[in-house]
């Protein structure tokens, strides 16, 4: 069975131009990838939980704030290993140089037998809508397009 996850979409405005929040994942695997690698904050659910409450509880995670206001619904996504992804949108803020988060621990190097900790996400960042479809993971780029749509449509999440 596919692994379930939820995140959350934060955007602004800025300018009169639509930004988004965007993280990068730590850790020895990701140090040097860039394009194509940034996500939105996520993580996995726990079964019978609502998808909100995950999007929430991980934001906070992963970034170090917890995310507040009315969450929009984006709908879902599979990305290409299989993994579900349950997404929210919020308007808001959160400036990068706060960015606390929770950390994963691993072998490393690999067969060395010691164990090392790294953040589960090293970096966060705003980005325009052009500039955020290069970053993001391919199988997370439909996410902009229903923020666009959802925003166009005049929804209350286009009032902030």
């Amino acid at each position: 069975m596919a692994t379930e996850s939820a995140g959350i979409l934060l955007y602004r405005r800025e300018a009169g131009q639509l930004l988004v929040l965007l993280v990068h994942p730590g850790g020895p695997f990701w140090r040097r990838k860039d394009l194509g690698a940034w996500s939105i904050p996520k993580g996995e659910r726990v079964a019978g939980e609502d998808p909100a409450v995950t999007a929430r509880r991980e934001f906070a995670e992963e970034v170090g704030s917890t995310p507040a206001g009315p969450l929009q619904r984006l709908g879902s996504i599979r990305q290409r290993g299989g993994k579900q992804v349950e997404a929210f949108a919020l308007a808001g803020d959160f400036d990068p140089e706060r960015l606390r988060s929770n950390t994963f621990e691993i072998e490393w190097p690999p067969r060395s037998g010691r164990r090392e900790s790294f953040p589960e996400v090293d970096r966060a960042a705003w980005f325009t809508m052009a500039d955020a479809r290069v970053m993001i993971l391919e199988g997370q780029r439909p996410l902009l397009d229903r923020l666009e749509a959802l925003l166009a449509d005049g929804g209350e999440a286009a009032s902030r």
